[in-house]
């Protein structure tokens, strides 16, 4: 209630100011509901009961031209997830330095992917969700500076964003809500484009630290280790101020009725219980009139490397002599602390892949309906869940 009004009395604030900057203000909203095809699967926040929660929203989007090349930005957002309590997603400020190039500060969306600036905006996308094997990380917004500068290299439109700043958040990294900060994040995002062509590349760092104290099974191995003086292989374990990158490659066609996009990503935190993420998608669609119809193909691979498992010795010297590394040293049954460590690297492993088939129905030109049957097969434990969706995505 306390962010609604916040968001309210800003709101209230901007028009007040229409006597010396002029104001525009857009909104976007999804509809979206959604069911798993089996009993007890779960899917995208969706189970076997329909529900209008996981992926609906509403948004305004407030701009304001504070002339002489000043603009002020803000977003709002009430997620069906998050009970629709309306939230800041944007808040930052523009600065033209010249008719190619600007800078920004502020809260502002992380440039990730392809379809980062438009995230959350689902009528500028034919799926009801971007594939989620790829737009998988649970932050997607950074606190600091973005430079952009449009220009041309020889007959190419060429698009260059540099970012620095950082994300204190909580994500979903070991449990679904871990205490995160993404300090000295520093990155950028390059497009090329010609005609019904184009590329995409992006590459960012940061010192990763995250706070795993929510899985008692991992603060309890990480206080077992350090008690052995086994202090390299908990920090092995433990995110603590660990170099982290992020990595992805893609293109698009969009060439008379035929659309093509692909993208492939890397995510990876040295020393750390996190497994490296890679992970792609294919899709291809057709324009029909009104009608858009589209494939899509994901794969996600999540492993730790081999080199991480078998690191913590079975036994120690002590001055009780030799004495085995175990929960529980006077316990023969004890399990080892180099079986724990490596199931806990396991656990982290996921190999899983997604076909969808869905369909775009532009009934109205702000408005858009959709369709989607998608099906997640993980290999590790050889089950597939099923999800069918459907929408009504609006921009006003």
């Amino acid at each position: 209630m306390k962010k609604t009004l916040l968001a309210l009395s800003v709101m209230t604030g901007l028009y007040s100011a229409t006597a010396s900057a002029e104001i525009r203000i857009n909104g976007f909203a999804s509809i979206s509901a959604g069911m798993t095809l089996d009993d007890d699967d779960t899917l995208y926040g969706y189970d076997s009961d329909v529900s209008f929660k996981p992926e609906s929203l509403f948004a305004l989007q407030v701009s304001a031209d504070l002339h002489d090349k000043l603009s002020a930005t803000a977003q709002i957002i009430a997620r069906g997830e998050d009970d629709f309590d309306a939230e800041f997603e944007w808040a930052y400020i523009t600065y033209e330095i010249s008719d190619n190039s600007q800078l920004s500060a502020g809260k502002m969306r992380i440039p990730f992917y392809r379809y980062s600036d438009f995230l959350d905006v689902g009528y500028a996308y034919r799926w009801i969700r971007p594939p989620q094997s790829v737009y998988n990380l649970s932050f997607s917004t950074y606190e600091g500076l973005s430079y952009l500068h449009n220009g041309t290299i020889g007959n190419w439109d060429s698009s260059l964003q540099l970012v620095f700043g950082s994300v204190d958040d909580d994500i979903a990294a070991v449990s679904a809500s871990d205490a995160a900060e993404l300090n000295n994040t520093l990155g950028f995002n390059w497009t090329i484009s010609k005609d019904w062509f184009s590329a995409r590349a992006a590459y960012f760092i940061s010192e990763a630290t995250i706070d795993l104290s929510n899985s008692a099974d991992l603060t309890g191995l990480l206080a077992g280790l350090n008690n052995y003086g086994l202090t390299a292989q908990a920090e092995d374990i433990a995110i603590n101020e660990d170099d982290a990158y992020f990595a992805a490659i893609g293109f698009s066609i969009d060439h008379e009725n035929l659309l093509f996009d692909a993208e492939y990503t890397e995510f990876d935190v040295d020393d750390s219980i996190l497994a490296k993420q890679q992970q792609y998608y294919i899709s291809l669609g057709y324009r029909i009139d009104e009608w858009t119809l589209n494939l899509t193909y994901e794969d996600n691979e999540d492993d730790n490397n081999s080199d991480e498992f078998n690191t913590v010795p079975l036994t120690v010297d002590s001055q009780l002599g030799n004495i085995p590394v175990t929960t529980n040293p006077m316990d023969p049954n004890a399990p080892y602390l180099r079986d724990l460590t490596n199931l806990a690297l396991a656990s982290q492993s996921v190999s899983s892949n997604s076909y969808s088939v869905g369909a775009r129905y532009n009934f109205h030109p702000s408005a858009a309906f959709k369709i989607d049957l998608t099906q997640v097969d993980y290999d590790i434990t050889d089950t597939k869940v099923e999800v069918l969706s459907l929408g009504v995505d609006i921009v006003f």
